[in-house]
């Protein structure tokens, strides 16, 4: 199936025109719906007309720029995946698929989740950006698997 490109390109274009008053309210463990878009290859895409989906809010460094974790509603296991609780519901945090974002792609705000929670998906990123070591099949000090 043809994925389309076209249609999130003129979406894309719309954001960029988008004011950044929102941006000034958003924070770090809140749930968003996001215009995350069409993407390449295994990438998460949007769903929809705003090519959206919701993500979670890892890290505010200002009010244009962000980190986040896609979410999916689908039941997932493993080390790539931490289950969350919002205002709407569970969710999967996709924490392989964390990634840099303008706020202009925020779009509502679902709800926000537990501290503990949120530090349970903070520990799985750590986790991620520690030293591998492809001799032992993995991350330094812990599992990859």
């Amino acid at each position: 199936m043809e994925k389309p490109f076209n249609q999130w390109n003129t979406m894309k274009k719309l954001l960029e025109t988008r004011s950044i008053v929102m941006s000034l309210f958003f924070h770090e463990r809140e749930v968003w719906w996001c215009s995350v878009g069409i993407n390449i290859g295994v990438e998460t895409d949007g769903k929809n007309e705003n090519f959206e989906r919701p993500v979670l809010i890892v890290k505010k460094f200002n009010g244009h720029m962000l980190w986040v974790i896609p979410l999916t509603s689908k039941q997932r296991e493993g080390l790539h995946y931490v289950k969350i609780s919002h205002d709407r519901g569970v969710s999967f945090a996709c924490v392989s698929q964390m990634k840099t974002m303008s706020s202009k792609r925020l779009l509502r705000k679902i709800g926000m989740i537990a501290e503990s929670e949120f530090d349970a998906v903070c520990t799985r990123v750590i986790g991620y950006l520690k030293k591998s070591d492809p001799a032992l099949g993995g991350v330094l000090g812990g599992r990859s698997h």
